[in-house]
Protein backbone atom coordinates (compact mmCIF):
# COMPACT_ATOMS: atom_id res chain seq x y z
CA UNK A 1 0.00 0.00 0.00
CA UNK A 2 1.00 3.58 -0.42
CA UNK A 3 1.45 5.94 2.19
CA UNK A 4 -0.60 9.20 1.77
CA UNK A 5 -1.93 10.71 -1.05
CA UNK A 6 -0.20 9.39 -3.76
CA UNK A 7 -0.82 12.59 -5.32
CA UNK A 8 0.89 15.24 -3.06
CA UNK A 9 3.47 12.90 -2.36
CA UNK A 10 5.02 12.46 -6.23
CA UNK A 11 4.08 9.00 -6.82
CA UNK A 12 1.24 8.51 -8.33
CA UNK A 13 2.75 7.97 -11.58
CA UNK A 14 4.55 5.18 -10.28
CA UNK A 15 1.58 3.87 -8.57
CA UNK A 16 -0.88 4.31 -11.32
CA UNK A 17 1.16 2.97 -14.11
CA UNK A 18 2.32 -0.75 -14.32
CA UNK A 19 5.51 -2.50 -14.77
CA UNK A 20 6.73 -3.18 -18.39
CA UNK A 21 7.66 -6.69 -19.02
CA UNK A 22 8.17 -8.78 -21.72
CA UNK A 23 6.12 -11.99 -23.01
CA UNK A 24 6.71 -14.59 -26.02
CA UNK A 25 5.29 -13.12 -29.02
CA UNK A 26 5.27 -9.37 -27.84
CA UNK A 27 4.84 -7.36 -30.98
CA UNK A 28 7.20 -4.28 -31.79
CA UNK A 29 5.28 -1.76 -30.49
CA UNK A 30 5.16 -3.22 -26.77
CA UNK A 31 8.88 -4.01 -27.31
CA UNK A 32 9.21 -0.05 -28.26
CA UNK A 33 7.02 0.68 -24.93
CA UNK A 34 9.50 -1.59 -22.61
CA UNK A 35 12.99 0.53 -24.47
CA UNK A 36 11.02 3.85 -23.31
CA UNK A 37 10.35 2.84 -19.90
CA UNK A 38 14.14 0.96 -19.39
CA UNK A 39 15.32 5.12 -20.51
CA UNK A 40 12.79 6.48 -18.28
CA UNK A 41 14.08 4.38 -15.31
CA UNK A 42 17.72 3.77 -15.58
CA UNK A 43 18.46 7.52 -17.05
CA UNK A 44 16.10 8.89 -14.48
CA UNK A 45 13.74 10.61 -16.38
CA UNK A 46 15.96 12.77 -18.29
CA UNK A 47 15.62 13.67 -21.71
CA UNK A 48 18.02 11.46 -24.59
CA UNK A 49 18.79 12.98 -28.07
CA UNK A 50 18.78 10.06 -30.51
CA UNK A 51 22.73 10.45 -30.39
CA UNK A 52 22.20 9.37 -26.73
CA UNK A 53 20.45 6.62 -27.27
CA UNK A 54 22.29 2.72 -27.34
CA UNK A 55 20.98 1.64 -30.73
CA UNK A 56 23.32 -1.10 -30.67
CA UNK A 57 21.49 -2.37 -27.35
CA UNK A 58 18.31 -1.56 -28.55
CA UNK A 59 18.12 -3.48 -32.16
CA UNK A 60 19.71 -6.49 -30.02
CA UNK A 61 16.87 -6.52 -27.43
CA UNK A 62 14.58 -6.23 -30.54
CA UNK A 63 16.25 -9.25 -32.18
CA UNK A 64 15.54 -11.11 -28.78
CA UNK A 65 19.57 -11.41 -28.02
CA UNK A 66 19.08 -9.57 -24.98
CA UNK A 67 16.43 -9.78 -22.27
CA UNK A 68 15.30 -6.71 -20.52
CA UNK A 69 17.99 -7.41 -17.43
CA UNK A 70 20.64 -7.47 -20.24
CA UNK A 71 19.64 -4.44 -21.85
CA UNK A 72 19.18 -3.06 -18.70
CA UNK A 73 23.06 -3.96 -18.30
CA UNK A 74 24.07 -2.24 -21.27
CA UNK A 75 22.05 1.22 -20.31
CA UNK A 76 23.72 1.33 -16.96
CA UNK A 77 27.14 1.05 -18.55
CA UNK A 78 26.42 3.13 -21.45
CA UNK A 79 28.62 6.27 -21.38
CA UNK A 80 25.97 8.78 -21.28
CA UNK A 81 25.08 6.72 -17.58
CA UNK A 82 28.68 6.87 -16.28
CA UNK A 83 29.29 10.79 -17.68
CA UNK A 84 26.06 11.77 -15.94
CA UNK A 85 25.35 9.98 -12.91
CA UNK A 86 28.95 9.26 -12.13
CA UNK A 87 30.43 12.88 -12.36
CA UNK A 88 29.51 13.22 -9.00
CA UNK A 89 30.57 12.15 -5.31
CA UNK A 90 30.63 8.64 -5.16
CA UNK A 91 27.72 8.21 -2.24
CA UNK A 92 25.55 11.04 -4.83
CA UNK A 93 26.39 8.46 -7.80
CA UNK A 94 25.80 5.20 -4.96
CA UNK A 95 22.14 6.00 -4.30
CA UNK A 96 21.17 6.83 -7.36
CA UNK A 97 22.32 3.48 -8.46
CA UNK A 98 19.91 2.06 -5.70
CA UNK A 99 16.82 4.28 -7.28
CA UNK A 100 17.71 3.34 -10.82
CA UNK A 101 18.48 -0.36 -10.54
CA UNK A 102 16.37 -1.42 -7.47
CA UNK A 103 13.77 0.91 -7.48
CA UNK A 104 14.35 2.04 -3.43
CA UNK A 105 16.51 4.33 -1.80
CA UNK A 106 19.73 2.16 0.16
CA UNK A 107 18.54 0.84 3.46
CA UNK A 108 21.66 1.74 5.42
CA UNK A 109 25.06 2.58 5.79
CA UNK A 110 26.18 -1.08 5.25
CA UNK A 111 25.04 -1.02 1.97
CA UNK A 112 26.70 2.22 0.89
CA UNK A 113 29.57 0.43 1.98
CA UNK A 114 29.54 -2.12 0.35
CA UNK A 115 29.28 -0.35 -3.00
CA UNK A 116 32.55 1.47 -1.93
CA UNK A 117 34.66 -1.40 -1.42
CA UNK A 118 33.25 -2.94 -4.98
CA UNK A 119 35.55 0.78 -6.42
CA UNK A 120 37.93 0.32 -3.24
CA UNK A 121 39.11 -3.04 -4.11
CA UNK A 122 40.11 -2.36 -7.93
CA UNK A 123 36.38 -2.46 -9.65
CA UNK A 124 35.44 -0.30 -11.99
CA UNK A 125 32.03 1.55 -12.53
CA UNK A 126 30.98 -0.81 -14.88
CA UNK A 127 31.37 -3.49 -12.04
CA UNK A 128 29.14 -1.72 -10.13
CA UNK A 129 26.81 -1.85 -12.30
CA UNK A 130 26.76 -5.43 -12.83
CA UNK A 131 26.78 -5.90 -8.52
CA UNK A 132 22.97 -4.02 -9.04
CA UNK A 133 21.92 -5.97 -11.91
CA UNK A 134 22.97 -9.47 -10.61
CA UNK A 135 21.74 -9.31 -6.74
CA UNK A 136 19.83 -11.59 -5.74
CA UNK A 137 17.04 -8.68 -4.99
CA UNK A 138 17.20 -7.79 -8.75
CA UNK A 139 16.62 -10.88 -9.80
CA UNK A 140 14.00 -11.72 -7.04
CA UNK A 141 11.40 -8.54 -7.69
CA UNK A 142 12.33 -7.77 -11.75
CA UNK A 143 13.91 -11.25 -12.96
CA UNK A 144 14.91 -11.52 -16.84
CA UNK A 145 12.12 -9.76 -17.99
CA UNK A 146 10.77 -6.65 -16.14
CA UNK A 147 11.71 -3.29 -16.38
CA UNK A 148 12.66 -1.68 -12.99
CA UNK A 149 10.39 0.29 -11.63
CA UNK A 150 10.28 2.92 -8.05
CA UNK A 151 9.04 0.82 -5.51
CA UNK A 152 10.39 1.82 -2.13
CA UNK A 153 7.56 3.79 -1.51
CA UNK A 154 5.47 1.23 -0.70
CA UNK A 155 4.65 -0.42 2.56
CA UNK A 156 5.95 -3.99 2.55
CA UNK A 157 6.21 -6.70 5.36
CA UNK A 158 9.55 -6.70 7.52
CA UNK A 159 10.63 -3.24 4.79
CA UNK A 160 13.39 -0.93 6.57
CA UNK A 161 11.31 2.02 7.77
CA UNK A 162 14.46 4.15 7.07
CA UNK A 163 14.78 2.90 3.62
CA UNK A 164 10.80 3.91 2.84
CA UNK A 165 11.12 6.97 4.14
CA UNK A 166 14.30 7.77 2.46
CA UNK A 167 12.60 6.79 -0.62
CA UNK A 168 10.29 10.48 -0.96
CA UNK A 169 13.87 12.15 -0.55
CA UNK A 170 15.03 10.56 -3.82
CA UNK A 171 11.46 10.72 -5.62
CA UNK A 172 9.78 13.63 -6.14
CA UNK A 173 7.41 12.84 -9.15
CA UNK A 174 7.68 11.91 -12.68
CA UNK A 175 7.79 15.62 -14.15
CA UNK A 176 11.47 16.25 -13.37
CA UNK A 177 14.89 14.44 -13.71
CA UNK A 178 17.24 12.94 -11.67
CA UNK A 179 19.60 14.99 -13.12
CA UNK A 180 17.98 17.95 -12.79
CA UNK A 181 15.31 17.59 -10.34
CA UNK A 182 16.87 17.75 -7.02
CA UNK A 183 17.92 20.97 -5.04
CA UNK A 184 21.21 19.47 -3.97
CA UNK A 185 22.34 19.36 -7.84
CA UNK A 186 25.53 16.61 -7.78
CA UNK A 187 25.38 16.62 -3.50
CA UNK A 188 24.61 13.51 -1.45
CA UNK A 189 20.85 13.60 -0.81
CA UNK A 190 20.65 10.79 2.04
CA UNK A 191 24.67 11.05 2.87
CA UNK A 192 24.48 12.13 6.79
CA UNK A 193 20.60 10.44 7.34
CA UNK A 194 22.26 7.38 6.31
CA UNK A 195 24.97 7.42 8.00
CA UNK A 196 23.48 7.98 11.29
CA UNK A 197 20.23 5.36 10.65
CA UNK A 198 17.89 8.67 10.83
CA UNK A 199 14.66 8.85 9.41
CA UNK A 200 13.49 11.43 7.38
CA UNK A 201 9.91 13.59 7.14
CA UNK A 202 7.83 12.26 4.79
CA UNK A 203 6.42 15.48 3.19
CA UNK A 204 4.45 16.52 0.70
CA UNK A 205 5.82 17.62 -3.12
CA UNK A 206 5.22 21.30 -2.18
CA UNK A 207 6.57 21.33 1.27
CA UNK A 208 9.80 23.54 1.24
CA UNK A 209 13.09 21.36 1.22
CA UNK A 210 16.94 22.32 1.97
CA UNK A 211 18.63 23.91 -1.46
CA UNK A 212 21.98 23.39 -2.20
CA UNK A 213 24.75 25.50 -0.26
CA UNK A 214 25.43 27.10 -3.33
CA UNK A 215 22.05 28.90 -3.44
CA UNK A 216 23.11 30.86 0.07
CA UNK A 217 23.92 34.55 0.01
CA UNK A 218 25.60 36.91 2.11
CA UNK A 219 24.82 40.17 2.93
CA UNK A 220 27.64 42.33 4.22
CA UNK A 221 31.37 41.81 5.02
CA UNK A 222 31.01 40.05 8.10
CA UNK A 223 27.85 38.96 9.92
CA UNK A 224 27.42 42.25 11.65
CA UNK A 225 28.71 44.47 14.77
CA UNK A 226 27.73 41.93 17.17
CA UNK A 227 28.34 38.55 15.01
CA UNK A 228 24.94 38.15 14.96
CA UNK A 229 23.48 36.23 11.26
CA UNK A 230 19.93 35.09 10.40
CA UNK A 231 19.65 32.32 7.70
CA UNK A 232 16.17 32.85 6.00
CA UNK A 233 14.31 30.39 4.25
CA UNK A 234 12.12 31.44 1.75
CA UNK A 235 10.45 29.65 -0.98
CA UNK A 236 6.68 30.88 -3.14
CA UNK A 237 8.63 33.15 -5.58
CA UNK A 238 6.68 34.51 -8.57
CA UNK A 239 6.38 37.06 -11.14
CA UNK A 240 4.67 40.36 -9.94
CA UNK A 241 2.85 40.75 -13.30
CA UNK A 242 -0.62 40.24 -14.23
CA UNK A 243 0.30 37.29 -16.91
CA UNK A 244 1.83 34.95 -14.39
CA UNK A 245 3.02 31.47 -15.57
CA UNK A 246 1.11 29.90 -12.76
CA UNK A 247 0.49 30.93 -9.23
CA UNK A 248 1.49 27.20 -7.74
CA UNK A 249 5.38 27.62 -9.29
CA UNK A 250 7.49 27.03 -6.76
CA UNK A 251 11.13 28.45 -6.41
CA UNK A 252 13.44 27.95 -3.04
CA UNK A 253 16.24 29.87 -1.62
CA UNK A 254 18.12 30.86 1.44
CA UNK A 255 19.82 33.75 3.21
CA UNK A 256 22.24 34.35 5.47
CA UNK A 257 21.60 38.07 6.81
CA UNK A 258 23.81 40.05 9.63
CA UNK A 259 20.82 41.29 12.27
CA UNK A 260 20.52 44.78 11.17
CA UNK A 261 19.91 44.17 7.61
CA UNK A 262 16.79 41.83 8.55
CA UNK A 263 14.15 44.42 8.90
CA UNK A 264 14.83 45.37 5.47
CA UNK A 265 15.82 42.17 3.58
CA UNK A 266 11.81 41.12 4.72
CA UNK A 267 10.58 43.98 2.77
CA UNK A 268 12.04 43.37 -0.07
CA UNK A 269 11.69 39.68 0.00
CA UNK A 270 8.03 40.28 0.40
CA UNK A 271 8.19 42.61 -2.14
CA UNK A 272 8.97 40.33 -4.92
CA UNK A 273 6.20 37.84 -4.35
CA UNK A 274 8.47 35.27 -1.68
CA UNK A 275 6.87 33.49 1.35
CA UNK A 276 9.08 33.62 4.21
CA UNK A 277 9.22 29.74 5.91
CA UNK A 278 11.60 30.40 9.05
CA UNK A 279 13.85 32.58 10.21
CA UNK A 280 16.92 30.89 12.26
CA UNK A 281 20.12 32.28 14.58
CA UNK A 282 23.30 31.05 13.27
Amino acid sequence: MVFGPASRLGVSFFEETDPYEVWPGIPDQDKEAIIRAAYRQIYGNAYVMDSERAIVAESQFKLGMFSVREFVRQLGKSDYYLSHFFDCPRYRAFELCFRHFLGRAPNNYDEMKVCSAVLDSGGSYQDLIDYFVDSDEYQEVFGEDTVPYVRGYKTEACQNMIGFTHTFELVRGASSSDLKGSLAGKRPVLNDWVINGTATPVTTTTTFQTPALAARTRHGIDASSGGKTYRIEVTGYRANTVNRVSKFRRSNKVYLVPFDKLSEEYQRIHAQGGTIVSITAV
